[in-house]
Order: C-alpha cells, then sequence, then structure tokens
C-alpha cells in the first residue's frame, strides 16, 4: 500500500509584491505542495503545475506514484487568484520548486504543464535554458535572466493549450460592442444568432476571428493607456487597478464540432457555451491591469507557448484527449509541432475528456505513458 501525500513548504524566491492577495501568504513566503511516493522510492519527480489552480489534489498525483515516479503538485503564489496574476513570477516559482527537488536527492526533474500550465510551463523551460525576459510587459516583475530557473530534464504538456493569452484570443466574444454591457451586441459577430450557425461558413469564422483578436487588442491599448496615466492621476500611489471582461468563452469550437474536429461534446467546463461565455466562474473574467498585459494580452504576454517550444532542447511530451471540449486537438498539435527536435512524442489518449479524474481507467493510461517517458529520459 502506498503511503499518503506529504505536504511541502518550499520557499520563495520573493514574495514582497502585494500582488499576492493574502498577507498572510505574502508575510509566509511559502509555496505549498504535495508529494505522492512510488512504492519502494524513486529518483524521479514529476511536478504537475498550473498558473493559478490548486494542484496539490490533482487527479494524476496518486497514478503516476503507483505508476513508479514520485509525484509533486505545486501551486504558485496566485493559487485561486489569477485576477493579478504574471506569468513571469510564475515562472520564478517553477525554479524555486525545481531547485528544492533537486536539494532533496532527485537526479531527474520532470515538468508537466496540465491545461492552463502548458505555456507557462513551456515559458518555464525557455528562460530555463536561455534567459532573456528582464520583466513583465508590464513594467516592473521579476528579472528572469537574474533568477535560479534549473532546467527540468524532461517537459510534459497534458490537456494543454498553447498558452492563456492566446487561448483568450480564441474565446473572446467578439460580439460586444460595449465591454461593460455584455448583453450589447452584434448580430453580425454573435456565434449565438442561430442565423450564423452552427455550422459556420467559411466567411463568418473569418470575420469573427479578426474580430476576437482586435477586441483583445484594444483592451491591451486601453490598458497600456490606463497604466500609464495611473502615476499623474493618483499622485504615484497606485500602479495597477482591476477591471472586468465580460465575453470569455466563446469560441464557434464549442459549438461547431466540424472545427478541429474530435470526439468531444458541444459543451465547455464550465456547462453550455452561452452561460460559460457570461458566468463568473469561467476564465479572464477579473484582472487588473498589469495582470492582463503579462497574461491575457495576445501582443505582449510571454506566455505563447509555441513560441517558447521553439528553442527548448529538453524532451517534450504532448498528451491530449480526443474527447477534451476545451483543448482540442490541433493545441496539440500546435504545441507538438512548434518543438524543432526529434525528441518529442505526441500521444492521444482515445476518449480522454479535460478532466481524467472522472475516467479512472484513461487516467491510469495516461499515468504510465508520462512515467514510462519520464523513466526512459537520460
Amino acid at each position: 500500500m502506498m503511503a499518503g501525500p506529504e505536504l511541502l513548504a518550499v520557499p520563495m524566491q520573493s514574495a514582497k509584491a502585494t500582488d499576492i492577495q493574502s498577507g498572510v501568504a505574502r508575510r509566509a513566503g511559502i509555496l505549498w505542495c504535495t508529494r505522492h511516493r512510488a512504492p519502494g522510492g524513486s529518483d524521479t519527480a514529476l511536478v504537475i503545475m498550473h498558473p493559478s489552480s490548486n494542484f496539490m489534489g490533482h487527479y494524476a498525483l496518486a497514478p503516476l506514484a503507483a505508476a513508479g515516479v514520485d509525484a509533486i503538485g505545486m501551486t504558485t503564489r496566485y493559487i485561486g487568484n489569477e485576477s493579478t496574476l504574471l506569468i513571469e513570477h510564475c515562472v520564478v516559482d517553477i525554479g524555486s520548486v525545481i531547485r528544492h527537488l533537486r536539494n532533496d536527492g532527485y537526479r531527474r526533474v520532470v515538468l508537466v504543464g496540465n491545461s492552463g500550465g502548458g505555456g507557462v510551463a513551456a515559458l518555464y523551460q525557455n528562460q530555463a535554458e536561455r534567459p532573456t525576459i528582464t520583466g513583465s510587459p508590464c513594467g516592473g516583475g521579476p528579472d528572469l535572466t537574474r533568477a535560479d530557473l534549473p532546467t527540468a530534464d524532461g517537459l510534459a504538456l497534458m490537456m494543454a493549450h498553447p498558452g492563456r493569452a492566446l487561448l483568450l484570443a480564441q474565446k473572446m466574444d467578439p460580439a460586444l460592442r460595449n465591454e461593460h454591457d455584455p448583453f450589447d451586441r452584434d448580430p453580425a459577430l454573435d456565434m449565438f444568432e442561430p442565423s450564423n450557425g452552427p455550422p459556420y461558413g467559411a466567411d463568418f469564422l473569418a470575420r469573427y476571428r479578426a474580430a476576437q483578436l482586435a477586441r483583445n487588442h484594444r483592451i491591451t491599448d486601453w490598458a497600456l493607456a490606463e497604466l500609464a496615466a495611473l502615476p499623474a492621476r493618483s499622485g504615484g500611489r497606485v500602479d495597477d487597478l482591476p477591471f472586468t471582461v465580460h465575453g470569455t468563452m466563446a469560441d464557434p469550437r464549442n459549438l461547431d464540432l466540424t472545427i478541429d474536429p474530435s470526439d468531444r461534446s458541444a459543451a465547455t467546463h464550465w456547462g453550455p457555451p452561452y452561460t460559460a461565455n457570461l458566468v463568473p466562474s469561467s476564465i479572464g473574467h477579473y484582472t487588473s491591469l498589469r495582470s492582463w498585459l503579462s497574461q491575457w494580452s495576445a501582443r505582449l504576454s510571454h506566455g505563447d507557448g509555441p513560441r517558447c517550444l521553439q528553442t527548448v532542447q529538453a524532451p517534450v511530451h504532448v498528451i491530449y484527449g480526443t474527447a477534451d471540449d476545451g483543448c482540442y486537438p490541433g493545441h496539440a498539435r500546435q504545441l507538438f509541432d512548434a518543438v524543432a527536435h526529434d525528441r518529442k512524442v505526441l500521444s492521444p489518449i482515445p476518449g480522454g475528456r479535460h478532466y481524467l479524474g472522472d475516467q479512472p481507467e484513461l487516467n491510469r493510461q495516461c499515468a504510465r505513458l508520462l512515467a514510462d517517458w519520464a523513466l526512459a529520459l537520460g
């Protein structure tokens, strides 16, 4: 019988910024992780990460340990709070966890970016191998050329999309005419208007995709202008402000299954697409000016997974579920194709949905794929 999970307390490299919402967490300066140990022990650790989700209880941890590797579910300083998240700080936090594991004696450490962790994990390995980023797009933020970023021995992207900014640009609702009123809509750009589809015609999709990206760029331009005006408007006392983004789950792929075809249903992680587009719990609705530029801006964010992967030298394993309703086969292929070397693997999980915790056999299958690949690394 395997032992239960252990709690790991990993010191942060830096924790002074007030973008950590909790004062207790900020003052403690600790990243909390859980570790599931393989029976008999292992010199290989797999770190599963996401920029804001709590992965301490991730469904893959126990199956990975049963497959022969130690599995760590990590959190960043932004656990449960994406509204002020700077991707560059997440990179520093991953470095803290990998350094902790190296110091703990692991010979091999593999970084696993799951879902929204995919683009951030790719950015981490890119910067660990060849650091170039000296700050966040919003100004300030950590200098990654001076951070402690030990390289991972392998990079796995599991049920992952190309990056948060790229994903949001594909899911933003372009029908909104008023950023403050999600019901003031342009019917010619409304995927929920029955006369437009589904199925959606090629002309509609071309106009729709262009309008999505244009909206993302407009918000970026507005955020830059607001940020530049803040010192004068606040007398130098405020360097960020919050705002709301409506309509963040309007990807035509959610209703038209002929686009990027797979085994998925016409749904989202948050329920029916119309509802998911507007409810508070779906992605990207609450953000700050600085966080938008770092995390959600398609033009400025550093978290572009495919771009980061172009220079990554570590082995890469991309795993995707053929029934995933949020991360599609096209996403997996985009990540896989971006890797320039041949030490890469693309593995489908037939019938796999986004959360394999509801599919125990497929969860074990995925864990076995990951563990066997990690154990075979040099």
